[in-house]
């Protein structure tokens, strides 16, 4: 129901409450029982369980528990020793525990909106004035606002004197609502912010008292609708998440694929059941990167360290790589763009052009800003450093702190004019007159307000220079304030005695002030470096259309002739036609929070991938809703903080930008470690199939396949995420949404790879178990075994070396990674223990081989490398001749374009 238009007298009686009396008891308990508590409903945490169970739904954990069934029942029938089951399950259980643990168990951003809620509310019940916990606030209550209250519940004001509350954390508005009774509504949807005769549950009361009608309390009222959409809200799923469900999709089809394959070449050539068990779990095995998803984490979680030096907290894993993908910041204005801080800008004293609030002020100057701060309610206080701190509305305070700025002590001035009478502030005047007693004698009447509401002396061509100032300067957005004086030589007794109109008569005018809440400084650099990388930034605000355009304009998001949308527009606007315009619009303005969840997910349906800003109540859905949500660490509300992905601790926008970096560059290292660990993947896929298919059997066996996927390919892995990509990372466009992990060439690269692999690993066996190699050791096909274990494990630790650098290997600097070059050395160094020392001979079934065997391997274990670093001389040739035909192109274009102009 719109409760701003009924009248006070039909609301009341829609609730059955006289205002004097309020409910009786019965109605209240009626009503708890109709309505419930006034508090939040709390969204159910995860159970463990739950989460373990969706953890173990991944394609390549299912393969995983399935080889261990395998191998278990295969050693349970053959006597076997367990290791097999029991290295496969602690490679399970290990990247199980790490998900869980990494991962944020329990959303609290409800239980952070509950806590906003006014412990406490005054309320007429049963005749009586009575303070109760704002809990049990009902409909029909009559509740009673001072200053410095929380409205405990959406109301609809009954009596109000001077009520100015504080709506910023639900509108977005920098500037307190000043509360009217009977203000005028147009036809079409009215913003919160524009509905003066409301009051909004959790906002505060900054002036004034009020008496008001509940009409919703608890998920009824509008911060209720917000903790609804942060029940409600879906979050899609990152791009990082939806990049490796498709890689493991990819493998599982793969590893079934080559299972089958395997079965039938099984059966045509009569080879036992248990034997083709035994291989398909090495395929299983082979077929599934297990250190990828741990590897990933640790590449997450190196890029949250690096983040946080950067003064970015990150709160969820996979935030850190979305931000990579970022192409649209989506941002809040008050206190994200602008410093939520209203500011003096201009002074105007009645001739020539507005003064610069900067320059240095000439008497008349300081004279009429010392005014402006008598005739303000505004105090300044010592804080506990020995600065001063400044309480009030945020007009005044704007005021004093022009005032001190200018070195003058107030307490000094209001000794000097002593207060005796104030006329105070009213929404309907618009204006508020203080009297002072006069050092000359007398007294100093001031009357401050809007221009259009100041009684000043006659003076046509002097009110018509006013006409154009004010006008001026609220075309650039600012909040324009006058102020006028009068002398009275009257005693107070005779003042006090006057119409406040005689009083509030026949002003001089003092001058005007104009007023904004500034742009970051540091806001505009950043809107251009991340126009420079691609990633296009959105104000969306509560605050007017004229305001939020020429921050806008101001910060470069658009140009004078820029388009902004409203929210009463963009209501009557079908979520159809908003996703086909949204590309047109970057400002949005006095819209609730449900347009900004529209807005976000209008640009999501384009494959963009949003960044959300924000710090109020107001933003917590849509920082749910956003693919990347990013709350401010000092100004943001706890609820804020706590529905996003990301928060800003030094509330820096050009934080975010450094955060994007980072993330591209997360991307990038995650990149290589798909090329790093899906080449030995597949090349060991393809072994199997290929060997099994020859007729040779199992030439790597299951365990020695999981030894080398998670030592000579987990353990130097594990080193990748200290990789520092190339700096031009972030002069590319965005990483697109849906692009993959093998665009570019990667695909292709890979394949090579793969190729060197299994020729390098097949040559390795043909030769160990047929030819006579080192003088004592016959040729067997355990010694193949042997030969084919250290062969493909020695090439897939030195392709870690390939995978680090675009660049030849020989281009980037060992030490530069040095622990990623220690551990590498230091695996080859493990894997040839195994065949060189009995014991772990014993323990993985391995033959012991003879020095020229290992000869052999080293020099097929470098072929990949050899192949590689190939591919990159030809990709470097080739990038060197396109470089000289693009320069002949651009020189043949500048030349034709000379001939025109000189033929001009």
């Amino acid at each position: 129901m719109r409760w701003f238009e009924g009248t006070p007298a039909t609301i009341l009686n829609n609730f059955q409450v006289d205002p004097a009396e309020g409910l009786t008891t019965a109605q209240v308990a009626e009503r708890h029982q109709e309505y419930g508590l006034n508090q939040f409903d709390e969204e159910k945490p995860v159970p463990l369980w739950k989460k373990i169970l969706h953890h173990l739904k991944d394609a390549a954990v299912i393969i995983l528990l399935l080889a261990v069934v395998l191998s278990l029942v295969m050693d349970i029938t053959q006597g076997g020793n367990f290791i097999k089951p029991g290295v496969i399950f602690f490679i399970v259980a290990m990247n199980l525990t790490l998900a869980i643990t990494q991962e944020a168990s329990a959303e609290k951003a409800l239980a952070s909106l509950a806590k906003m809620s006014s412990p406490s509310a005054k309320v007429i019940r049963d005749g009586q004035q009575v303070e109760i916990d704002a809990t049990d606030v009902v409909p029909g209550d009559i509740i009673v606002l001072e200053t410095g209250d929380l409205v405990p519940a959406d109301a609809r004001l009954i009596e109000s004197t001077d009520l100015a509350v504080d709506e910023a954390s639900l509108t977005g508005e920098s500037e307190p609502s000043e509360k009217e009774m009977n203000p005028g509504f147009g036809e079409g949807i009215v913003p919160l912010g524009d509905q003066k005769n409301m009051v909004f549950s959790s906002c505060l009361v900054i002036s004034g008292r009020a008496r008001a009608v509940v009409v919703a309390t608890g998920m009824a009222t509008e911060m209720g609708k917000i903790a609804g959409y942060l029940n409600n809200t879906q979050k899609l799923k990152t791009p990082l998440q939806n990049r490796l469900d498709k890689i493991g999709k990819t493998i599982s089809l793969i590893a079934v694929a080559a299972a089958f394959m395997l079965l039938a070449i099984g059966l045509v050539q009569g080879t036992d059941t248990w034997d083709i068990i035994f291989l398909a779990v090495a395929l299983a095995v082979a077929a599934v990167p297990e250190m990828l998803a741990l590897i990933v984490t640790l590449t997450l979680s190196h890029g949250v360290k690096q983040m946080v030096k950067k003064n970015a907290l990150i709160r969820k894993l996979p935030a850190v790589e979305t931000l990579g993908s970022t192409s649209v910041i989506c941002s809040d204005k008050t206190g994200t763009l602008t410093q939520n801080r209203m500011t003096i800008t201009r002074l105007w004293l009645g001739e020539g052009e507005p003064l610069a609030a900067e320059a240095m002020f000439t008497d008349p100057a300081r004279t009429a800003i010392e005014q402006f701060s008598l005739a303000s309610n505004a105090v300044i206080k010592p804080g506990d450093d020995g600065t001063l701190e400044h309480f009030g509305n945020p007009t005044e305070t704007a005021i004093n702190r022009l005032l001190t700025s200018k070195g003058v002590d107030r307490s000094a001035l209001e000794a000097e004019y002593p207060r005796v009478w104030e006329i105070p502030f009213s929404s309907e005047r618009k204006m508020m007159t203080t009297i002072h007693e006069d050092p000359q004698g007398g007294y100093l009447v001031l009357t401050k307000g809007a221009m259009d509401r100041l009684p000043f002396m006659p003076d046509e061509a002097a009110a018509n220079e006013r006409v154009r100032v004010h006008d001026s300067l609220a075309a650039q957005a600012l909040r324009v304030l006058g102020l006028g004086r009068k002398h009275l030589d009257v005693s107070l007794a005779e003042i006090e005695a006057m119409p406040s109109e005689e009083i509030e008569s026949n002003l001089d005018f003092v001058g005007i002030i104009g007023l904004i809440d500034p742009p970051r400084p540091e806001a505009r650099d950043a809107i251009v470096r991340a126009r420079h990388a691609g990633i296009r930034t959105v104000m969306i605000t509560g605050d007017h259309a004229t305001t939020a355009k020429a921050i806008a304009v101001d910060l470069g998001i658009i140009q004078d002739n820029g388009p902004v949308m409203t929210g009463a527009e963009l209501a009557e606007i079908s979520d159809d036609r908003l996703v086909e315009i949204v590309t047109d619009y970057s400002v949005y303005a006095r819209v609730s929070p449900e347009d900004k969840i529209r807005i976000v997910e209008a640009w999501q349906e384009h494959d963009e991938v949003v960044a959300m800003t924000g710090d109020g109540v107001n933003d917590a859905p849509a920082l749910k809703a956003a693919d990347v949500g990013i709350a401010m660490g000092i100004t943001g509300t706890e609820v804020s903080k706590n529905a996003s992905d990301m928060i800003l601790i030094d509330d820096n926008f050009a934080t975010i930008v450094d955060a994007v970096q980072e993330g591209r560059n997360v991307f990038s290292i995650i990149k290589k470690l798909i090329y790093f660990l899906i080449t030995c993947n597949f090349a060991e896929v393809i072994i199997i199939v290929g060997a099994f298919s020859f007729g040779w059997g199992a030439i790597v066996t299951p365990v020695l396949i999981l030894l080398i996927n998670v030592l000579a390919d987990g353990i130097p892995g594990l080193r990748l995420p200290q990789e520092i990509s190339d700096s031009r990372i972030m002069k590319r466009a965005p990483i697109g949404r849906t692009e993959s992990f093998f665009d570019g060439g990667l695909l292709f690269v890979i394949g090579k790879q793969v190729l060197a692999f299994v020729a390098a690993t097949w040559t390795a066996y043909y030769l160990a178990a047929n030819v006579v190699i080192s003088s004592g050791v016959a040729p067997s096909h355990g010694v193949g075994q042997s030969v084919a274990f250290v062969t493909l494990a020695f090439c897939a630790v030195l392709h870690i070396f390939t995978a680090r650098t675009r660049a030849s290997i020989f281009k980037k600097s060992f030490l530069d990674n040095w622990p990623l070059t220690v551990s590498a050395f230091a695996m080859m160094a493990l894997v040839a223990s195994f065949v060189l020392l009995p014991p772990f001979r014993f323990l993985f079934d391995l033959t012991p081989i003879g020095g020229m065997h290992w000869l052999l391997i080293i020099g097929l274990g470098i072929v990949p490398t050899i192949v590689a670093e190939l591919g990159k001389l030809a990709g470097r040739i080739n990038e060197r001749r396109e470089f000289k035909n693009r320069l002949v192109r651009h020189s043949v274009l500048h030349s034709e374009h000379e001939s025109r102009e000189i033929h001009a």
